[in-house]
């Protein structure tokens, strides 16, 4: 009978010897050149960056922007307002206006570092912010772009409804940005983070396309939205763990962790990839349209227009054409030569000018394309001013007087119920500030001029300064000169300010604060 051994005796017995010898080898890699370097780099890290960062003083400096307060929930909801206006503008100016106040950038790195450190309260608080922020925003401007009677796709909009791989990337790098200045208290570096990344117009995006039903670019802004804020977030998370911050998982939780975000990350990048993919091939695919238009005509033809509509079937394709040598059955050659090329089925609508035999004569027919193009956009131009300005002054878009070719427009204003003079420039330096390149001049009505210019020692105080500055405007606009009544040193000062700006200006002795009247009122 054979003798009967314990398997638990065993296996404790043989782990010890391999124990011994892990650690073996581990002493004799430490010894290795590169084991020394690793160990070192290790110490380092420990000592100079764990040692140097006080986790729970960021944890609860953070914590607070995450709360869905009525701070955070009034700058997302102007933020929103803001950049569904820039966008529909378009401008860009504005449009970095509403990141700039966007506060969503606090909830998002509140998940990150939520996470690394298992906190599900703070989790659960940094979602619902987000959650209703998101809400708040997208909710707002879709009543705006409702509401609004422009509701084109602009460049703005266009550019944020196909999100490709290098979105993906850009985030990962302000994730990273983002996490680095949380952890080291560099708060001014979450601006440009912000901007890099660009939550909010994703989210003006998202309500445009509610708004105008339109699919496409829902669901393109909605990939880019949740593209930047759950590559943020994981890159904050993932920032956290490697500055130390300590969590209260298990090994076995925290390896399912790991394994969860990597499923994520890759969960994005194939969609992502994919839109990155067909970028590419549009980008070849216009190149490879234009190289067989040219090469159907001769040398000396030039290409004015070319428009290429991916998204019908089949793919459109939209040109114009200056040539010396016109081809009737240009159109059906180039289709057939770009299906075989591109793999897929063309429809082009080519339209052929013959000019004249020169390169020179194509170019000036381009030219001269080019011009009436330009013009055109700018009788628009000046149509949508006249129209702007009409609805400033009160009056029919016909009683504003345009001089294109000096760049001028002048409307007289109607009196506006309550409307002060200051109230008549402010409308004027808002059309102004839209075109910069433009002569613009609101005459408004003779109404009252500031009752009262404060001065100190030294001069008008800055709500003196103000009103002297409302007075020179008011006068240059209704031509009229202008008397002060009160202090005559006072009214002297303010007397020689106008003077220098080219005002008619005297100056009458008077009981009270300095005043300004027109010249001749109650003569």
């Amino acid at each position: 009978m054979s003798e009967q051994t314990d398997p638990d005796v065993v296996s404790s017995d043989s782990a010890e010897p391999r124990r011994q010898a892990s650690s073996a080898s581990s002493a004799r890699a430490d010894e290795t050149p590169s084991g020394r370097v690793i160990k070192s780099i290790q110490r380092w890290w420990q000592q100079e960056v764990f040692g140097s960062v006080d986790q729970a003083e960021v944890i609860e400096k953070h914590r607070e922007d995450c709360a869905l307060s009525e701070r955070y929930v009034f700058m997302t909801a102007m933020s929103g307002g803001i950049a569904v206006l820039g966008l529909l503008l378009p401008s860009t100016a504005v449009v970095i206006g509403a990141m700039l106040l966007s506060p969503l950038m606090g909830p998002i790195m509140g998940l990150g570092f939520a996470l690394a450190i298992g906190d599900y309260q703070w989790l659960k608080q940094s979602a619902r912010s987000l959650a209703w922020g998101s809400v708040i925003a997208i909710g707002l401007c879709a009543v705006l772009v409702f509401l609004s009677p422009i509701q084109t796709i602009t460049t703005e909009i266009a550019s944020r409804t196909q999100p490709n791989l290098f979105d993906l990337l850009v985030a990962l790098f302000s994730g990273m940005a983002g996490a680095y200045a949380t952890i080291r208290g560099r708060a001014g570096a979450i601006v440009g983070v912000a901007i890099a990344t660009a939550l909010m117009p994703p989210l003006a995006v998202i309500g445009f396309g509610l708004a105008t039903l339109n699919w496409t670019v829902f669901s393109g802004a909605l990939l880019l939205y949740v593209t930047n804020f759950i590559t943020i977030a994981l890159t904050a998370w993932a920032m956290a763990r490697l500055y130390g911050f300590r969590t209260s998982l298990s090994e076995r939780q925290s390896q399912a962790q790991n394994f969860a975000v990597v499923v994520v990350f890759i969960g994005l990048a194939v969609p992502l990839a994919f839109s990155l993919q067909q970028i590419a091939f549009q980008t070849n695919s216009q190149r490879v349209i234009r190289d067989e238009i040219s090469e159907a005509f001769v040398r000396d033809s030039e290409i004015s227009r070319l428009d290429v509509d991916f998204r019908s079937d089949p793919i459109t394709v939209g040109a114009t054409i200056y040539t010396p040598q016109t081809r009737p059955d240009a159109e059906v050659d180039i289709e057939r030569a770009l299906a075989a090329r591109l793999g897929q089925p063309m429809e082009l609508n080519l339209v052929q000018y013959q000019v004249g035999t020169s390169a020179s004569a194509a170019e000036q027919a381009q030219l001269s394309a080019a011009r009436a193009s330009e013009e055109a956009a700018e009788l628009a131009r000046a149509e949508a001013l006249a129209l702007r300005l009409s609805l400033v002054a009160g009056v029919a878009k016909e009683d504003v007087v345009i001089d294109r070719t000096r760049r001028r427009a002048m409307v007289r204003a109607r009196r506006l119920e309550g409307a002060t003079l200051a109230a008549y420039r402010a409308l004027e330096q808002r059309i102004v500030a839209t075109e910069p390149d433009w002569t613009i001049e609101l005459l408004p009505p003779v109404g009252e001029l500031p009752d009262a210019i404060p001065f100190q020692d030294d001069g008008p105080t800055i709500e003196g300064a103000r009103a002297l500055s409302t007075i020179e405007w008011a006068s240059r606009r209704i031509d009229l000169p202008i008397v002060l009544i009160g202090d005559p040193e006072e009214g002297t000062q303010a007397a020689e300010i106008l003077a220098m700006r080219g005002v008619s200006v005297r100056v009458e002795p008077g009981a009270g604060a300095l005043r300004a009247d027109w010249a001749g009122a109650g003569e």
